[in-house]
């Protein structure tokens, strides 16, 4: 991440800042050393941006508590347990963290991940002493590897071995030694550049130096078979502390993960991903990204930007999700693949983050934040169940007709994830994905705002001294509304989605008087006053989304959110014939609407809220959907409140 900002030089500002609120400088943040190169824009460093009332930020607090509410000693105990030291008498977690489980110890990573973002966020102190008593004690169990026989610097709940059965070609557990310790590498580094925490950045240089060790020693050949094997962004990591730290020696490290069998063709614009895992993919991409910002070689730009485009438009499914099985199918090939196991979770939040690379090269295309918006609200929002206190999660997504959410992974089984006998990848990407959805709001240029998403929320641009609350109940309403406080002459940037039309923009209840052109971004250039009050209105129409492969089936959406139908809890095993023609809106007030399918009335809704129902998302199309309904005109005349 890129706290660069051209105004302010990001470490002074952000020691000032601390010191103003009364932060201890040994809980501050950690800027980088380097900036990186081919951006023109830069995300505000979340601290900067306060959710206010809406679905994100009651998902965040459902997944804080539970951060807030697991065991420790549990989530230390196969640390604990292969570094022969006490559990303490801790229970052993089951699911896949399990003693015996292969890649236990990956879902700790994500924990501190999530620790370091609620304080960066809220600087709540229960999130920080979780994270720093974590660090502490990991680098315990890595200083008792002499006892164990293990290496310096190394740390994982699984035994050393398992790297040298792995670089022999012998490893048949099922373990993915690298993937796990991707993500404990990300958590320390995150808990580090958040909170300044001295023993996160001892234990991470102790085990960054061990994979260093490691694979300086073995050949290209045993390297790239290493590869074949799922190792998560070991490229982006590695890359994001060679950034940070300044030493070359991670980025030889990490252009040692370039797999050249899935970088190659990418590069040169070939879709070979059918039949490929897809989660194994997707962050070797966005590896590839980082590695653009290292080093300026464009071929790492090409790979990423292919990937991007071929993934989102021959291999996505209407919610922008990807995947069946687990894996990427032929290209365009959807009709064929609704099914129960669509729409990995982990996949989408990878996807999102190779989104945000790409954004800051090419700032200028609303191509990359409407898929970002339209996965968001689809797919990653909904995959919590806003009817547990503890925001657990969904791995699948299913879309099969009657299908409901709530579908474990094929390693395990199950439906939502649980407190203690789950522990899968998307439970761990989704803990992260619900305590940073603030990131991606707001960006900023030499001279801009940047405005991506139309979430209830309120930024503090400190380096120019202004706040700006956005207050909207979008994608109920069509419109939000932004407030300035605080003077001077900057630019708004405003994205005005590809699925609009007719979009305006007023401020202080006049005309903006710029060019409002759908898929671009409206330039808003003036001399700021407080209280200035911005309003954007993005009309919003009833469009099918058709499968790539079948011109007959197709999914419904109204704006960026793709509506479902309700089939409570009847049983299907065809997709239903929908006659669009008789699509109709009920209220202005929610995104309620009427049809008839198969001959009887359906309620259709937002997908995002079909949490506990069957429902079906792709639909046999039968006549054109309206433009408009009385609904949706009284709607487009209505004013929202926040």
């Amino acid at each position: 991440m890129n706290f660069k900002d051209t105004s302010t030089p990001w470490n002074y500002l952000v020691l000032l800042v601390n010191l103003l609120l009364g932060i201890s400088i040994a809980h501050a943040q950690v800027a980088p050393v380097l900036t990186e190169t081919g951006v023109s824009a830069y995300p505000f460093d979340i601290s900067q941006i306060t959710l206010t009332s809406s679905r994100f930020l009651d998902n965040q607090g459902r997944t804080l508590t539970y951060l807030k509410y697991v065991n420790l000693d549990r989530l230390l105990y196969v640390y604990r347990n292969n570094h022969g030291l006490s559990t303490n008498g801790a229970t052993a977690n089951g699911g896949w963290d399990a003693p015996t489980f292969p890649f236990r110890s990956h879902w700790q990573g994500h924990a501190l991940t999530a620790w370091a973002q609620c304080y960066a966020q809220l600087k709540d102190s229960e999130c920080l002493s979780r994270a720093q008593t974590f660090t502490a004690e990991l680098l315990k169990c890595q200083q008792n590897n002499a006892a164990k026989g293990y290496s310096t610097g190394y740390l994982s709940g699984f035994p050393e071995s398992d790297f040298t059965a792995l670089e022999s070609g012998t490893l048949t557990s099922g373990n993915v030694p690298y993937y796990v310790m991707h993500k404990l590498l990300a958590g320390l580094l995150d808990v580090y550049r958040w909170t300044g925490d001295a023993n996160s950045k001892t234990v991470l240089l102790a085990l960054g130096g061990w994979v260093n060790t490691r694979t300086a020693k073995l050949s290209t050949t045993t390297m790239q078979s290493v590869l074949n094997t799922e190792h998560g962004g070991m490229s982006e990591v590695l890359t994001d502390m060679y950034f940070q730290f300044g030493d070359s020696t991670w980025l030889t490290v990490a252009k040692r993960f370039d797999h050249t069998a899935i970088m190659t063709p990418l590069a040169n614009n070939q879709d070979s991903l059918n039949g490929l895992h897809a989660n194994t993919q997707i962050p070797k991409w966005i590896g590839a990204a980082r590695e653009f910002k290292a080093t300026a070689n464009s071929t790492y730009k090409s790979v990423a930007s292919n990937a991007w485009n071929i993934a989102t438009s021959a291999h996505s499914y209407a919610i922008g999700a990807n995947s069946q099985a687990e894996h990427f199918r032929a290209a365009n090939a959807v009709a064929g693949y609704l099914t129960n196991d669509t729409a990995e979770a982990c996949n989408s939040y990878n996807m999102l983050k190779l989104t945000r690379e790409l954004f800051v090269m090419s700032p200028t295309s609303t191509t990359y934040f409407d898929f970002y918006e339209r996965t968001l609200y689809n797919h990653l929002l909904p995959q919590q169940n806003p009817g547990d206190s503890h925001g657990q999660v969904t791995y699948f997504t299913p879309l099969n007709p009657g299908g409901k959410r709530g579908v474990g992974p094929a390693w395990g089984g199950g439906t939502w994830s649980t407190d203690y006998d789950s522990f899968w990848c998307c439970q761990g990407t989704g803990v992260e994905t619900n305590t940073k959805f603030q990131d991606s709001i707001y960006f900023y240029d030499s001279s801009s705002l940047i405005v991506n998403l139309f979430i209830p929320s309120k930024l503090t641009w400190t380096a120019r001294s202004v706040t700006v609350t956005q207050t909207t109940t979008y994608p109920i309403s069509d419109t939000t509304t932004l407030t300035v406080s605080g003077s001077g002459t900057w630019a708004m940037k405003i994205r005005i989605p590809s699925w609009t039309s007719g979009a305006t923009i007023t401020v202080n209840g006049a005309s903006a008087g710029i060019t409002v052109t759908t898929g671009t971004y409206a330039t808003l250039s003036r001399t700021w006053a407080s209280g200035d009050v911005v309003v954007v209105k993005l009309p919003m129409q009833l469009r099918a989304i058709k499968a790539n492969d079948n011109a007959a089936l197709a999914a419904v959406a109204y704006g960026p959110i793709i509506l479902s139908g309700n089939y409570g809890n009847t049983a299907l095993s065809v997709a239903p014939t929908l006659t669009f023609g008789g699509v109709s809106r009920t209220a202005s007030t929610a995104l309620g609407f009427t049809a008839t399918a198969n001959g009887a009335k359906v309620t259709l809704g937002p997908f995002y809220d079909a949490a506990t129902i069957n429902y079906v998302v792709y639909w046999t199309t039968n006549g054109v959907l309206p433009t408009t309904t009385v609904a949706a005109a009284a709607a487009a005349s209505a004013t929202p409140t926040a």
